[in-house]
């Protein structure tokens, strides 16, 4: 595993809308059409097209446009490339059916900041939630 916060700001913006599950690939060393993959996932269509716009947002204001963006309308598994970093926001049913985590297994996972403090949060709620 890898600290990276170069991509932290990509995370930033799926996290703040409640996207979950996200993993960061490194895949740089496996692929030429991008450096790394964000995966992340809604629990409804309405959701995941909630998280794509935001991060669409929250990245055109930090200056980052997307060079394109399929899928939006639908909710399954929108496709956000910006070049070296291309995000998948997926329906969590159809992430498990697709399971990019399995098919680039060889990539390595990378953590940013706002991932670990994301993590971090989810586990000390997760011990609140034992105690009670």
């Amino acid at each position: 595993m890898t600290v990276d916060s170069s991509l932290d700001l990509y995370v930033k913006a799926a996290i703040s809308k409640k996207a979950f599950g996200v993993v960061v690939l490194d895949v740089h060393d496996l692929t030429s059409i991008a450096d790394a993959f964000i995966i992340c996932s809604g629990r409804s269509n309405r959701q995941v097209t909630a998280i794509a716009e935001n991060i669409r947002t929250f990245l055109k204001e930090h200056g980052k446009k997307p060079i394109s963006v399929e899928g939006i309308r639908e909710g399954h598994w929108v496709l956000m490339d910006y070049g070296h970093v291309i995000i998948h926001v997926f329906y969590d049913s159809v992430r498990r059916f697709y399971d990019l985590e399995g098919l680039w297994a060889d990539a390595e996972r990378i953590k940013t900041p706002s991932l670990i403090e994301s993590e971090n949060e989810l586990e000390e709620e997760a011990m609140v939630e034992d105690e009670d």
